[in-house]
């Protein structure tokens, strides 16, 4: 990601950062799935009460897993960053982010530790919406580089 000249403006805590374009695709299309699936179980004549609640499992497991898929965020407050993924949760202190990363062609943000191992953070991805994700990433760096400053 290259600097801006400017730095970017602190936006103020707590913030949370979401590719909300692609959770707003993926929740639609997961409601979308479960009604269509639901009312063609409704609408065939020929199946029995368990193969109706199948097509309808079927749909809500659908359902189930973009909503899962649309679960990634980066939340920054005060005391440091909560990054949520897919299946996982993991809590750092601003101290431990030692830099904030969205390369070309990277699906996502990675956060360099002070551990020495790296951490992405899906809440912050330049899939639908490129510019945003720039801006996000550059938000999250800043508010890291403020933040460790302070701490120092």
């Amino acid at each position: 990601m290259p600097e801006s000249p400017a730095s970017p403006a602190l936006p103020a805590l707590p913030v949370t950062f979401r590719p909300t374009r692609t959770r707003a695709v993926l929740l639609t299309a997961g409601v979308a799935i479960l009604v269509v699936i639901t009312v063609i179980a409704f609408l065939l004549p020929a199946l029995s009460p368990g193969e109706r609640t199948s097509f309808v499992f079927t749909g809500a497991l659908l359902f189930a897993v973009l909503a899962l898929l649309s679960r990634p965020k980066v939340v920054a407050d005060e005391s440091g960053v909560t990054v949520v993924n897919i299946a996982t949760s993991r809590r750092l202190a601003w101290a431990e982010i030692v830099q904030v990363n969205l390369r070309p062609g990277d699906p996502w943000v990675f956060l360099n530790l002070s551990d020495g191992t790296s951490l992405p953070a899906l809440g912050i991805q330049p899939g639908i919406a490129r510019q945003q994700a720039v801006t996000d990433a550059r938000a999250l760096r800043a508010l890291a580089d403020a933040r460790t400053a302070r701490e120092d």
